[in-house]
C-alpha cells in the first residue's frame, strides 16, 4: 500500500496539459523543465534523429510533437547538435526513455530538456493530437504543468500569434559578429557568405567539406560589409517563421542578386523567391520529417528528403525569371527553383539532412558548380 501510496504522489506531482487553442485539452506527465511554456504546436515524423530536431532553429517559437512512439532510446550526445542549445518552446512525446541504450549517451532526454530549461510532456495521445492539427490545422498551444489546466487555459489567450514574430532574428548571429568557421582562408578554394537566419551545423560542415572558407552574417547584416568581404557565392540559411516577416533581408538580397551566385535553403529559399516577386503563404500543417518524396522536373528523378516548414512558395506567383525545378509529391508544392539566367537557386528542403536521409547533399555540389560558371565567365 505504501508503494502504491507513493507511486501515486508521484504521478500527481509530474501531471500536466497540452492545451490547444481551439479548447483541446490533452493530459500527461511532465518531464524535463517544468516551466510553462507556449507555442506553435506542429508535428514531425521522423523516427531517428530527436536531438537535431530540438535543436534545429528552424523550430523556434514552436512546441513539437513526435509522432514516433519511443523518444530518448538512445540518449544524447552533445556532438550531434545542430545549434548550441534546444530551440523548441517545448516538447510532445507518447513516451521518453529513461535508460538510454548506446555507446555515445550522455545523457537521457529528460536531463537535457531540464539542463536546457524546457518542458516537455508524455504519456499523452499524440495520435490523437497530430489527427487533430492534420484536420484543423496549425495552432497556438501551452503545455503546463499543474492539477487544473484552468491557468493555462488563460495564459494561452494573451500568447502572440506565430505568424506575427520575427523569430528569424532571434535565433540569427548579431551584426557586430560576423564570424569565420571552419578552414583558413590559405586552405579553402571558395569564400562563402552564409545568411544566418538560423544556420544548422550541418551546412556549414558540407560547406566546409567542399573546401569553402565561411564568413556567417546575420539576417539583418549590413550590405556594404558584406560586399567588403566579396564572397564567392551567398548561402541563405533555413530558419524559422513567416518570410513575409523579413521583407528587411529580401530587400538586401535583391541588390545582390545580379552580383553573386546564390543558394538559398527552406526559408532562404522562400526569401530569395521573394525577391524576385513571389509570394509566399501558410501550409495547414507543414511539412516537417525524414521521409518527403519531391521530384527533380529536369532528371525525371524522385528524392526522399527532409522537410522542416510551415510556408511554401506560390507556383502561380513565380516570376518568369525564375522556373520551378522540383516539386513535393505530396501535395505539388514548389520544392525548387532556379533563376533562367543568372547563378542562382533555391530548394524547400533539407539537402543537409540532420536527421534524414543524406541522399540529397548532391545539392550543395550544384552550388559549387554555380560559383565555378560565374569564376569561369569573368
Amino acid at each position: 500500500m505504501e508503494r502504491l501510496f507513493i507511486l501515486l504522489m508521484e504521478s500527481l506531482m509530474n501531471e500536466g496539459y497540452l492545451i490547444l487553442s481551439d479548447g483541446s485539452i490533452f493530459k500527461g506527465k511532465i518531464f524535463g523543465y517544468p516551466k510553462m511554456t507556449y507555442g506553435e504546436v506542429v508535428f514531425n515524423t521522423s523516427m531517428t534523429g530527436y536531438q537535431e530536431i530540438l535543436t534545429d532553429p528552424s523550430y523556434r517559437g514552436q512546441i513539437v510533437i513526435q509522432t514516433y512512439p519511443m523518444i530518448g532510446n538512445y540518449g544524447i550526445n552533445d556532438l550531434i547538435s545542430e545549434s548550441n542549445k534546444i530551440q523548441v518552446a517545448g516538447y510532445v512525446v507518447r513516451h521518453h526513455e529513461k535508460i538510454p541504450s548506446h555507446i555515445t549517451s550522455e545523457i537521457t532526454i529528460d536531463e537535457f530538456l531540464k539542463r536546457e530549461k524546457i518542458i516537455g510532456i508524455s504519456d499523452l495521445d499524440t495520435r490523437s493530437v497530430v489527427k487533430k492539427i492534420r484536420s484543423k490545422g496549425v495552432m497556438n498551444g501551452v503545455i503546463y504543468k499543474g492539477l487544473d489546466p484552468e491557468e493555462g487555459i488563460k495564459f494561452l489567450e494573451s500568447v502572440p500569434s506565430y505568424d506575427s514574430l520575427d523569430l528569424a532574428e532571434g535565433v540569427s548571429n548579431k551584426e557586430s559578429l560576423n564570424i569565420k568557421y571552419g578552414k583558413s582562408s590559405k586552405n579553402s578554394l571558395y569564400k562563402i557568405a552564409v545568411i544566418d537566419c538560423g544556420v544548422k551545423e550541418n551546412i556549414l560542415k558540407l560547406l566546409n567539406k567542399r573546401n569553402c572558407e565561411i564568413e556567417i552574417f546575420s539576417s539583418n547584416f549590413d550590405l556594404e560589409k558584406l560586399k567588403k568581404y566579396n564572397p564567392d557565392g551567398i548561402l541563405i540559411s533555413p530558419g524559422p517563421g513567416d518570410p513575409k516577416n523579413m521583407e528587411y533581408l529580401v530587400e538586401k538580397i535583391t541588390n545582390l542578386t545580379n552580383d553573386y551566385p546564390m543558394f538559398g535553403i527552406c526559408l532562404g529559399h522562400q526569401i530569395l523567391a521573394r525577391s524576385f516577386g513571389a509570394n509566399t503563404f501558410k501550409l495547414k500543417f507543414g511539412h516537417r520529417g525524414g521521409n518527403q518524396p519531391v521530384k527533380d522536373l529536369i532528371s525525371g528523378k524522385v528524392y526522399i528528403t527532409a522537410q522542416n516548414h510551415g510556408y511554401a512558395v506560390e507556383a502561380k506567383g513565380i516570376s518568369n525569371d525564375l522556373e520551378i525545378t522540383h516539386v513535393n509529391l505530396n501535395d505539388e508544392t514548389v520544392s525548387g527553383i532556379k533563376h533562367k539566367t543568372l547563378p542562382i537557386m533555391g530548394i524547400q528542403y533539407h539537402s543537409e539532412a540532420s536527421p534524414g536521409p543524406y541522399d540529397n547533399e548532391y545539392v550543395f555540389d550544384e552550388f559549387i558548380n554555380l560559383i565555378n560558371s560565374k569564376k569561369d565567365n569573368n
